[in-house]
């Protein structure tokens, strides 16, 4: 083991930016090298569990490590992919990713395919993907090193191809559009889905699914299947595009996923679906529970889909949250057992806050912000209650005092 590996181990859980004040003490080391490895296990170890725990991992700069996928999400690809593979009854035969990155979404859907080709332009990221992918385990895993589209003609017929447009322009700013992506996929998918039976694209949660469904049919007329709205631990963090060159399409179809958290619905029953119908303040007053959906469902705006689905009322249009007598548990988001109703009256708010000391604090389309109405409360942050304010149709501001259902 060289001296740089020996440091590596000694110091991977130590600070960075107090070893690279040290350099100067370890003339045999590689101290550059060492220090993007150290950081990277590091921010693997949260990220890509799986990869922190192989000691032969090599990793690529802080930036590929910053884009690529979570572990969570890249296994939420591997399950939609073995999805897809048993609803076609076909085995996996061949994948190619065109946008290969650190190889993160590759090595989670790779082990499906009897072939898989990572395609990359990058030659540091392609060395480094030749390592690792045989410290992974993906013997199978052909590296091909070039510009994805330019190789697309030389790969065999494929049963999935994915591609990650890097969401950056020629200057680093970020992009969500997707004709500003690097490539640009709208010209080419006719050619992707003449290639391959389904082309999964990763995109920018921030762009809006109507808008990327529509650019999309635009091009290819009826290929578009599924969109995934991707969220871990209720933070969105991808919106997945499936299409497929088979005949017999299906409706377009929207998955909200946070974690193990699951919503379903369809573009035409969303376009048909009529507003949410609204609580009126006998009905705020008088809840039992409160309904806050998830940051995918949040993302997708189904909150029409959602009260036709449950026996629910909005707070008003634009809260965002539910209400209703019962309790419901397969509500895709979180749920609250309402101990207590009050608005910002002093009196009521003495009577309704008496004892409490702490609160979670949640605002939706609320004239304060959390921090100012915490303030105002004079609450610590934490406990066992929580605050959701609100403001109702009839305009009024409300702060629901819950406990966690």
């Amino acid at each position: 083991m060289s001296a740089t590996e020996e440091f590596i181990l000694a110091h991977r859980n130590d600070d960075v930016r107090r070893l690279a004040l040290q350099a100067n003490r370890h003339p045999e080391v590689d101290m550059q090298y060492a220090l993007r490895q150290i950081g990277g296990w590091q921010a693997a170890r949260a990220k890509l569990p799986s990869w922190a725990a192989h000691d032969g991992i090599v990793y690529p700069p802080h930036l590929s490590l910053e884009q690529c996928s979570s572990e969570t999400t890249a296994l939420y690809k591997a399950g939609l992919c073995r999805q897809l593979l048993d609803a076609q009854r076909i085995g996996g035969g061949a994948m190619a990713d065109l946008t290969g990155g650190m190889g993160v979404d590759f090595a989670a859907l790779a082990p499906l395919f009897t072939r898989a080709f990572y395609i990359e332009r990058q030659t540091e990221l392609c060395d480094c993907a030749r390592h690792n992918l045989r410290v992974l385990g993906l013997t199978h895993a052909e590296v091909m090193e070039g510009d994805g589209l330019d190789l697309l003609p030389s790969l065999p017929q494929l049963d999935l191809l994915f591609i990650d447009p890097a969401r950056r322009d020629q200057r680093g700013a970020r992009t969500f559009a997707i004709g500003d992506c690097t490539p640009n996929i709208l010209p080419v998918l006719p050619k992707m889905l003449q290639k391959a039976r389904c082309v999964m694209v990763k995109l920018s949660p921030m762009l809006d699914w109507h808008q990327a469904a529509a650019e999309v049919s635009g091009c290819y007329k009826e290929a578009l299947r599924h969109i995934h709205i991707v969220a871990t631990a209720n933070e969105c963090k991808e919106l997945l595009l499936v299409l497929s060159s088979e005949p017999g399409g299906t409706p377009l179809h929207i998955w909200c996923s946070n974690d193990s958290d699951i919503f379903v619905t369809d573009a035409e029953t969303e376009r048909t679906a009529p507003p949410a119908p609204v609580a009126s303040s006998e009905e705020c007053n008088d809840a039992l529970w409160l309904y806050e959906p998830n940051a995918a469902v949040m993302k997708a705006g189904c909150f029409g889909t959602l009260a036709q689905r449950y026996p629910l009322k909005a707070v008003a249009q634009n809260s965002h949250l539910f209400v209703g007598k019962q309790l419901v548990e397969a509500f895709p988001g979180r749920r609250f057992r309402v101990c207590g109703v009050t608005t910002l009256n002093k009196r009521s708010l003495r009577e309704r806050l008496d004892g409490i000391t702490s609160a979670n604090i949640t605002v939706r389309n609320f004239p304060l912000t959390a921090v100012e109405l915490r303030k105002r409360l004079r609450l610590a942050d934490g406990g066992s209650t929580y605050i959701m304010a609100t403001t109702t149709a009839a305009r009024e501001h409300l702060l629901f005092v819950c406990e966690k259902g």
